[in-house]
């Protein structure tokens, strides 16, 4: 029992201690919460750095029509990392709109980045499961068609999980085949009604996974990849 009245005798001294003091410590008391993680979207003109290999002269749009968003998105991780997509200026609002409410939905996008990091090369882009937006160039798989994407009003989202069939049937990026099934419940994978189709709807931007060769990554104003 000894050891019980030693305890009981410190405890004692410590409880005196703080009342003398004011009371206990609390160490969480008073402490700001946690912000909640915010898209936190910012808009400004192009740096000429964001266009290296993505823009030349002759290319339907200029940089003055181009604008690029900063902005959070949700990684598949579960963290928050921050992003660049470049978009034609008219869409802007549109675009912030679509991809607020993916990260309010926490939708996980894998990257969201420039074109310009890719050196134009969508190949490059799609292999490493990259989001883009404006990237003047020819359509993948088929030479000699101008791409959407060179207008700046047409978003590719989560290339390895929403591949690209082309009009020869090749799938790009070569190894996502596995996700031409679509009855898959992939996280970051696009399917009808889910939180960025039902939004990309909402703004009138129509998928390319109902083409007869799927462009399951693909959303573009007018609906079409050319």
């Amino acid at each position: 029992m000894r050891p019980f009245r030693s305890t009981a005798r410190r405890l004692g001294a410590l409880a005196l201690a703080a009342a003398l003091l004011g009371g206990w410590p609390q160490a969480a008391a008073g402490s700001a919460p946690e912000p909640e993680p915010a898209l936190d979207a910012t808009v400004e003109a192009v740096p000429p750095e964001k266009l290296v290999d993505t823009y030349r002269a002759g290319c339907p749009v200029g940089p003055d029509d181009l604008r690029l968003i900063r902005m959070n998105h949700w990684g598949f991780d579960g963290v928050v990392h921050s992003g660049e997509l470049i978009v034609h200026r008219t869409v802007v609002d549109a675009v912030v709109g679509v991809f607020a409410k993916a990260f309010a939905a926490r939708f996980p996008i894998a990257r969201m980045q420039v074109m310009a990091d890719f050196h134009g090369d969508d190949e490059a882009a799609m292999r490493a499961d990259n989001t883009s937006g404006f990237n003047c160039r020819q359509v993948t798989g088929d030479p000699g068609s101008q791409s959407q994407h060179s207008y700046g009003d047409a978003i590719d989202i989560n290339t390895v999980e929403n591949p690209y069939v082309d009009i020869n049937g090749d799938v790009h990026p070569a190894d996502a085949t596995r996700y031409l099934d679509r009855d898959q419940a992939v996280p970051g994978m696009v399917r009808p009604g889910n939180v960025v189709h039902s939004a990309m709807a909402a703004i009138g931007w129509q998928w390319g996974g109902r083409w007869d060769n799927p462009d399951y990554q693909h959303f573009s104003r007018n609906g079409r990849s050319l």
